[in-house]
């Protein structure tokens, strides 16, 4: 399956612009491998909410590697959306849901116990929105990368706005195969116990489910 996964992304993921043709000599290492590691860092039955998939990465391959997880990818980006749904289609991943939209049009709808991101938005900005898609007291994966630390300390207002808990720069995975692309480094926290932050600004109020943002 996983193959069959790489063969998209170097395929139709590149011929429509979701990777970079210069990402095709290197998708395993520095884009399977790297989302495979955050596994670890999952509870094996959870409900999973990645912000931002774009091509997939990592809700995809999370959702290969943990099949008794309920997996929502949420992708702003009809060309990204159309991708999403035949890989999982063609994958034959039955625990894989895909909801076009951004992540404010979907507070306190999903509640899900993990948040994942990879190369999204900034951690402040992130941190928001992906506290609107947690459950109270949800998981935050945040991959980071060598601006993780800096980030994190930048973020670090927003981040006790919001009642945070937990906050820390994780490595997952040893370096599968000897690479260092088989690790990868990672923001991690908590939501916080009381009502979460509404849309991608300062916190607020939860809106009720189906409840969308206000045009701006």
């Amino acid at each position: 399956m996983a193959r069959a996964y790489a063969e998209l992304l170097v395929g139709a993921g590149v011929e429509r612009g979701l990777i970079g043709p210069g990402e095709a000599g290197r998708i395993w290492d520095r884009h399977l491998l790297n989302c495979a590691v955050l596994a670890e860092l999952i509870p094996v039955r959870c409900k999973l909410a990645d912000l931002g998939s774009g091509a997939g990465l990592p809700g995809l391959v999370l959702a290969m590697l943990l099949p008794s997880a309920d997996v929502v990818l949420v992708e702003p980006m009809a060309r990204r959306t159309t991708f999403l749904l035949e890989c999982v289609s063609a994958l034959g991943l039955g625990n894989v849901e895909v909801k076009r939209g951004r992540a404010e049009d979907y507070v306190g709808c999903l509640e899900a116990d993990v948040v994942t991101a990879r190369a999204v938005a900034g951690l402040g900005r992130l941190a928001v929105m992906a506290a609107g898609l947690a459950r109270p007291g949800g998981l935050v994966l945040a991959m980071k990368g060598a601006t993780a630390a800096r980030e994190l300390s930048e973020a670090r207002p927003v981040l006790d706005r919001l009642g945070a808990t937990d906050v820390e720069v994780v490595q997952a995975g040893s370096g599968v195969g000897g690479l260092a692309s088989g690790r990868a480094t990672v923001v991690r926290f908590r939501t916080s116990d009381a009502a979460p932050v509404v849309g991608s600004g300062s916190p607020g109020r939860r809106r009720q489910p189906g409840q969308r943002s206000r045009a701006r």
